[in-house]
């Protein structure tokens, strides 16, 4: 039983002393990184479940990979793994080193070693005044900057410590930037909804079109407000230069607050605005008509915006109106809204994104009432189960509606009319707790990089050899005879110059008076 505990104490040292080398934190990142390329190229089910359902629609024989996590990488199992093994490894990797390099900070630099002959920059000049000489050498290394050691006959020099510590700086920035993504990653939340002009939109879960969030996300800590769309604008270039090009994007919105206090604020791209901790972004715009569809009873059985979903640069946009209230038969519409109509021998297109021309191109659908069962359904698309695509004669119900024209549909069953338009944009709302961190870090960790690159660790050493004391009987007690001063230096990394340069001038500053000495 003794030697299994030893064993396993030992396979046990073994293990940790790998997980905390830097060869290991480096493998795991560079791991790391491999394994968020799939979670940068498929769409990932937290943030894009439509987008997954037809990834996998359009590629059935890649099912498999969704057991794997494919589909949500940065939540899965494996993920979380590496990510854990990395952080205990840059932890184990950190802590020792910051250890010693407090601990080199606090002790004198080494004594010279045995034989300075074989070092970098070595020069033997005759000892003069010993303790003079040893003053000037411990004043030209103090005014560079080195950290200096003097005894009785040798002194040792040393500069560079902010080398590690930019190392240092680098690798706890690093971690601490792995501890902003995880904070991140467990309580952000990121939503988008739309919204059309005169519409509002309350920060609520229930008025998201898409929510995603961290494992760790409550929705109670969203920011309680309301933003109504007044007016969205947008500039299109009209000059032969990229014609239909935005130019410009801004909304006038009114925001409601928690207190119930009430402001007029402007949005724009790359300018969000900051309520209650929250980003509101502006992401994307398209056009809605505004339509009245009536029954075959003459009654309202809907009115108002649809929201129309652009396909093209020149803003063509397909959307779906329905009309399930109407009677006696359900209504719906298939309908093309062309901001600038034009008609070609193709058909009618958009050519150009602005609203100069505007029509909407439908084609009708009926059916009897279908029962309300609470399953949600794709507001930009319609099931035709239950529906029979009108006609007249042999030919579909179409038309191409300008604003104030409208549509009667055959055998009574309803009309529908073209009331004008509005635009749409789309908002998201989103908080990044762990934002501030992971940008801090990266700044830090890029000046700690830099300062480990270019400051330079290096040694000097001086040191007294064949001192033999002087003879008082010879009337000179300040002379030592058969003495000389031997200097030398040392890089503590390779590939770095000027060491030669820097041994002559303490050379030169111990003995002004000989510019060239020469060595043994």
């Amino acid at each position: 039983m003794k030697r299994l505990g030893r064993e396993l104490v030992s396979w046990a040292r073994f293990f940790w002393t790998t997980l905390t080398s830097m060869r290991t934190a480096l493998i795991l990142l560079f791991i790391l990184g491999l394994a968020a390329i799939p979670g940068s190229l498929l769409p990932q089910r937290p943030t894009n479940p439509s987008g997954v359902r037809n990834w996998l629609a359009a590629n059935p024989g890649w099912a498999w990979i969704d057991r794997l996590g494919a589909f949500d990488v940065f939540g899965s199992a494996w993920f979380a793994a590496i990510y854990l093994l990395l952080f205990v490894s840059l932890i184990g990797c950190i802590l020792p080193r910051t250890a010693q390099f407090a601990k080199a900070l606090r002790a004198q630099p080494s004594p010279p070693p045995g034989r300075l002959g074989r070092l970098e920059g070595f020069t033997s000049v005759p000892a003069g005044d010993v303790t003079a000489q040893l003053d000037a050498a411990e004043a030209h290394l103090r005014a560079h900057r080195y950290r200096v050691r003097r005894d009785a006959d040798a002194i040792s020099a040393e500069r560079g410590y902010l080398r590690e510590a930019g190392n240092l700086v680098f690798h706890i920035c690093l971690l601490t930037t792995l501890v902003g993504l995880a904070w991140g990653s467990l309580f952000s939340f990121r939503g988008s909804a739309i919204v059309v002009e005169g519409q509002a939109f309350s920060n609520t879960l229930s008025q998201y079109d898409e929510f995603g969030s961290g494992a760790a996300f409550n929705a109670s800590w969203l920011s309680p407000f309301t933003i109504r769309l007044d007016q969205f604008r947008v500039r299109f270039e009209t000059g032969p230069t990229q014609t239909g090009a935005a130019r410009a994007f801004d909304a006038t919105v009114t925001v409601t607050g928690a207190d119930g206090e009430v402001g007029q604020s402007e949005l724009q791209v790359n300018a969000p605005l900051q309520l209650g901790g929250d980003s509101v972004h502006l992401l994307g715009h398209g056009y809605a008509p505004v339509v009245t569809v009536r029954d075959g009873q003459g009654n309202v059985a809907f009115s108002g915006p649809v929201v129309f979903v652009p396909v093209d640069a020149n803003f063509r946009s397909d959307g779906v109106i329905k009309a399930p209230d109407a009677r006696p038969d359900r209504l719906a519409f298939e309908g093309v809204f062309l901001p600038t109509a034009n008609p070609t021998s193709a058909g009618m297109v958009s050519v150009f994104p602005d609203a100069l021309n505007p029509r909407l191109l439908l084609n009708a659908w009926a059916g009897p009432p279908k029962a309300e069962t609470g399953v949600p359904e794709n507001v930009y698309s319609l099931d035709r189960t239950g529906l029979t695509q009108l006609t007249t004669g042999d030919q579909p119900v179409t038309a191409a509606l300008a604003v104030g024209e409208s549509l009667t549909l055959p055998d009574g069953k309803g009309s529908i009319s073209f009331d004008g338009w509005k635009r749409w944009t789309k908002l998201q709302v989103s908080n990044t707790p762990g934002g501030w961190l992971v940008l801090l870090s990266v700044m830090l960790a890029v000046m700690g990089m830099a300062v480990s690159l270019s400051v330079r660790p290096r040694r000097l050493f001086v040191r007294v050899v064949g001192l033999v004391p002087s003879d008082p009987a010879a009337g000179d007690a300040s002379a030592e005879r058969g003495a000389s001063v031997e200097f030398a230096g040392l890089d503590r990394v390779e590939g770095r110059g000027g060491l030669a340069e820097e041994v002559a001038a303490l050379v030169a500053a111990v003995v002004p008076a000989a510019t060239e000495q020469e060595e043994p």
